[in-house]
């Protein structure tokens, strides 16, 4: 038996009850499954816990490294030697105020934005929490409605369920009084109830959602980039510190404590300590800016992937127009009656207890059916295009009848469909009103129907949907429109919202996955686009390296959301919709998006320039103590010296430049251009502030030598890091003008103030060496200036996504695109999988 199988057995303890018994429970059996534990308890994880975020900030790799080395400092050295420690302290403190922060912010927004499951307790309906679901409840559930436990059905009206999140199977399930239903699952059509017969834990999505849910900080290229570059680190680290350690034990020319003090001197600046820290902040502050915009995260990296999408994907309906509609006009065909044809409509809406967008307008506009009993009904189907029900009058005459799309019921030929494009020209949406003879169960129920008449109705278009498109357009990211609806009536529509380019019949696109997508880069519009084509859209899109986010708010959208990169689902959308959508915009604008895009790359841009200040600092010190060995002289620095130019020329400027405004476009390929500047960088300083140390050795001689040297040293390092974050700092404002300087101004204060030159050992001695020192700096600084400008014109690294002209993968041989497809998809797949149940 598969594990699908064992999902959906019943519980043998609770039998079935006869489908007429379904009034729910009392609250007396409420309260004894309550007492004795029968409650659908899964913990709602939405973000990490106090403790979680607590150790993931403390314990670490490199917080053990510098605990320990500050550990020996404060027994061998003075107190400004163990600077460096306290400041790991603060870092972490600020992390984890910052997380805790968005923590609250996420947790508030998520109740928001919870299911509230329909419950009948003694013969009423009431909405409740899904965590006060318990054994043996009855939920009734419509169109979009999740399965949020197992059951068994004990209603069912023309239901049908998708099972594909579970089950990868896209057709929708049939279900009967008596089927199994299982937790994870959703409703694409029609409308029932069920008994729950396994709650919490022993759900059979539960045990996969509640781990699956969880809020968390992994899988973006941003931190997987950030992990690889640690791992390096490490590598480069542990020999270089061990040679470091050797080294001055052996030199030890100024007693045991001071080789002690400057091998620490020399370890400690090769950890990018607050790399790790500064990206979590910066991300925490993202979810709470994107919070008070009443934007729900479920998935942090989203912020960061959005940044990164360049082909949007629209669903018409509650994402470019409102959800209401409005009949603007019913034309009789074939000369039949308009007053009974008023009454048909009447009667449809009546007939269905959960209407979607159109028939609530017809029902609004048409509210009159009395006498009218319904025999039959058929619910509205995506993937149908139309609905029905049959009808006994009240003279006695029965009838059955089809309402949906003219070009699906209709015959090519049919003079129906001519006034019908007219309409769809002028952005309408029209709904064919049609007597068939067949019975609604029968497959061919659409076959040699009797048109009777027009339905015209108007869609109220988002007031900001406009603006929105345009700010994509600026960013050079493709919108494609993608409608269940006449692909003119669609193409209308984008036009009113300035979208331009060819509409297509999603009918006449190809199966085959590269011809698809070919048609789908020659044209923006789509219509009659069923539920599994937009997800073969979606993929269609991947194929081609392009970064697709899918936005809706309807049941229709699942399968495509689900496949995107990102998911953007609306607020009022469906509960299955918010299930597998990463962001939901739970104020239901989409004027929102743009500041989600704004605040991925705020995130990406400012932690790749931070990124490069951390990691030079990293190569100059791998490098110094290489050349310290190498060379059998004393490490030239103590941790005051690098506490104090880690302060001024990382710290402090890698705090306000991580959180500043940053609107350039998110690239690929993180780490390889971050090493590209911070390897040249930090080889340079390296190699500058070992010349001028040596040439201070030379100059210097007697007491005192050592702290000439040293100061020489740091002289030019200072120099050479400011001029390092002076070019990570552009382009210049007024504010980074000033961070710059101020750092600048603090180092002179530091050479300046006596009791500072004694706290951090520093003291220029003459002016020969102090103006050499200069001189190095300056001319490693335009070396530094030439190479970087260099490696820009040289333009970004290329990798999967982009051929020799930064174009997309189609462009590279067949051989390699097909390699490097295979990769992107396998890591989509394990993508897919984690979000791919409804979360608790």
């Amino acid at each position: 038996m598969t594990d699908i199988e064992a999902g959906a057995e019943l519980d043998p303890g609770h039998p079935v009850p006869p489908p007429g018994d379904a009034r729910g429970l009392t609250a007396a059996e409420v309260a004894e499954r309550l007492a004795r534990g029968a409650v659908n308890d899964v913990p709602v994880r939405s973000s990490r816990t106090l403790g979680e975020i607590v150790r993931a900030n403390v314990l670490t790799r490199f917080n053990a490294i510098i605990g320990l080395l500050w550990l020996i400092m404060l027994f061998v050295a003075p107190v400004q030697d163990s600077l460096f420690g306290y400041v790991i302290l603060a870092n972490t403190g600020i992390g984890i105020v910052q997380e805790w922060r968005a923590k609250k912010t996420l947790d508030s927004l998520a109740v928001i934005g919870e299911a509230r499951p329909v419950v009948r307790r003694e013969g009423r309906t009431t909405e409740v929490a899904t965590s006060e679901i318990v054994l043996d409840d009855v939920l009734e559930i419509g169109p979009g409605d999740k399965v949020v436990v197992d059951g068994v059905c004990v209603e069912t009206d023309g239901l049908e369920i998708d099972e594909s999140l579970l089950t990868g199977e896209a057709d929708p399930v049939v279900k009967r009084p008596g089927d199994p239903v299982m937790s994870g699952s959703f409703v694409v059509a029609g409308g029932g109830a069920f008994r729950a017969t396994r709650v919490g834990r022993e759900a059979y999505a539960a045990q996969l959602a509640e781990e699956a849910s969880r809020f968390t900080l992994v899988h973006s290229e941003l931190r997987s980039g950030i992990s690889t570059i640690l791992k390096y680190v490490t590598w480069m680290m542990v020999p270089t510190a061990l040679g470091l350690v050797v080294s001055q034990l052996v030199v030890k020319e100024h007693g045991f404590k001071d080789s002690v003090a400057r091998t620490v001197g020399g370890i400690v600046p090769m950890v990018p300590e607050g790399l790790v820290l500064l990206t979590s902040v910066a991300f925490a502050i993202g979810v709470i800016r994107l919070g008070r915009k009443q934007v729900l995260v479920q998935e942090l990296p989203a912020i960061e992937g959005l940044a990164r999408v360049d082909t949007v994907c629209l669903d018409k309906t509650g994402t470019l127009t409102e959800g209401g509609m409005d009949v603007t006009e019913l034309r009789p065909l074939q000369g039949a009656d308009e007053t009974y044809l008023r009454t048909v409509l009447g009667a449809l809406g009546a007939s269905d207890p959960r209407p979607n967008a159109s028939l609530q307008a017809i029902i609004d506009a048409y509210p009159d059916s009395a006498g009218w009993r319904g025999t039959a009904a058929l619910p509205f189907s995506s993937a149908r295009k139309y609905s029905g029900a049959g009808f006994e009058e009240p003279d006695g005459a029965t009838g059955t009848w089809l309402l949906g799309a003219p070009d699906v019921l209709l015959g090519p030929d049919d003079p129906a469909l001519a006034e019908t494009v007219r309409l769809n020209e002028q952005g309408l949406r029209v709904l064919l009103l049609a007597r068939t003879d067949r019975a609604l169960d029968d497959p061919e129920v659409a076959v040699g129907v009797r048109p009777a008449a027009l339905v015209v109705l108007e869609q109220r278009l988002r007031p900001d949907a406009a603006d929105t498109l345009r700010y994509f357009a600026r960013q050079d990211v493709h919108a494609k429109v993608i409608s269940g609806d006449n692909a003119v009536s669609v193409g209308a529509v984008a036009g009113k919202l300035g979208i331009t380019g060819e509409a297509l019949d999603a009918r006449e696109l190809p199966e085959d996955r590269a011809e698809m997508a070919k048609a789908l880069d020659g044209a923006t519009v789509f219509g009659r686009v069923t539920p599994r084509q937009k997800r073969d859209m979606v993929g269609a899109l991947q194929s081609e390296g392009h970064t697709v986010a899918m936005t809706g708010d309807g049941v229709n959208d699942v399968l495509a959301l689900k496949d995107a990169d990102i998911g953007v689902s609306m607020g009022s959308g469906s509960e299955a919709t918010r299930a597998v959508a990463q962001i939901v915009l739970l104020d239901n604008s989409f004027a929102t998006l743009p500041s989600v895009v704004a605040e991925g790359r705020r995130v990406i841009g400012n932690i790749t320039r931070v990124a490069t200040l951390f990691l030079v600092k990293t190569v100059y010190s791998v490098l110094l103590a290489v050349l310290v060995v190498c060379a059998q002289v004393e490490y030239p620095f103590l941790p005051r010296h690098l506490t104090l130019l880690s302060t001024l020329t990382i710290g402090v400027p890698a705090f306000f430049l991580a959180l500043a405004p940053n609107t350039e476009r998110a690239r690929p390929h993180f780490v390889r251009r971050v090493m590209r500047y911070a390897v040249p960088g930090g080889v340079v300083a390296a190699l500058a502030t070992f010349a001028t140390y040596l040439l201070a050795r030379e100059h210097y001689s007697g007491a005192g030598a050592l702290e000439a040297e040293t100061s020489a040293a740091t002289l030019t390092l200072f120099l050479v890091s400011l001029w390092v974050l002076a070019i990570i700092a552009r382009p210049y404002t007024w504010w980074r003008v000033l961070l710059v300087a101020t750092m600048g101004a603090a180092f002179l204060v530091v050479l300046a103030v006596p009791w500072l030159q004694d706290f951090f050992a520093l003291r220029l001695v003459g002016l020969e060496m102090p103006w050499t020192a200069v001189g190095i700096a300056v001319l490693a600084s335009a070396v530094l200036e030439l190479g970087w400008r260099r490696v820009d014109r040289a333009g970004p690294p290329r990798g999967p996504g982009e051929g020799t002209h930064g174009g997309p993968v189609s462009r590279l041989p067949a051989g390699v695109r097909q390699s490097l497809m295979a990769r992107a998809a396998a890591a989509r797949a394990v993508t897919s999988r984690r979000r791919s149940l409804p979360r608790s």
